[in-house]
């Protein structure tokens, strides 16, 4: 079902008197919505179906609170941000890591990130993703978020204020912050890099 079929005022009335396929057309409608921002939120991709499933489940149960203030994707996405906030908190899991741990394509993508613009390294995308994962998974997950939003996905401040709940300055607080701590894990990086 694309976006455009879907009369979402009439589906919504028709999921709260508990319609089957309403809901399933809902779900449909949705779900690439609801799954972007699983993947985008989760380092770990390893349950991102079951993070979504949540999130649906969430969504239904709480679907009388949709007042409409706000286009759907509006609310479904802060439902959605919040939900992952929440998975990653339980998780608690802020790993570390050393030199050591990199592979060796990661490796060299960061030796060329830290010896600056000048060196001339062919880049390999998939293992600058998996640096850029590792350094993300050593935030907090606000902070994780902010980054993210802003600098990978290039979200406005409006944008993330919508999803996020939080006010400008806290958003810009929080980035700045987060960039400091990202740079700090690259300098003890850094540090423990063997002499060649």
């Amino acid at each position: 079902m694309g976006d455009n079929e879907l009369d979402v005022a009439a589906c919504l009335e028709r999921v709260r008197l508990r319609d089957d396929d309403a809901a399933q057309d809902l779900v449909e409608y949705l779900y690439p919505l609801v799954i972007k921002i699983v993947r985008a939120h989760l380092p770990r991709r390893l349950d991102e179906e079951d993070l979504a499933q949540d999130i649906f489940l969430k969504l239904f149960a709480n679907l009388n609170q949709y007042r409409g203030a706000v286009p759907l994707k509006h609310w479904v996405s802060r439902v959605a941000v919040t939900t992952c906030l929440d998975k990653l908190r339980m998780q608690q899991r802020r790993p570390e890591w050393r030199w050591a741990d990199l592979s060796e394509k990661e490796a060299e993508v960061l030796d060329a990130v830290l010896q600056g613009p000048d060196e001339s390294v062919e880049s390999d995308a998939f293992a600058a993703h998996e640096l850029a994962s590792r350094l993300l998974a050593m935030l907090k997950p606000d902070d994780r978020l902010v980054v993210t939003l802003l600098d990978l996905e290039g979200r406005t401040l409006a944008e993330i204020e919508e999803i996020t709940g939080w006010n400008r300055t806290v958003i810009k607080v929080r980035a700045f912050r987060a960039r400091r701590k990202m740079k700090k894990f690259l300098e003890q990086l850094e540090k423990e890099k063997p002499n060649q």
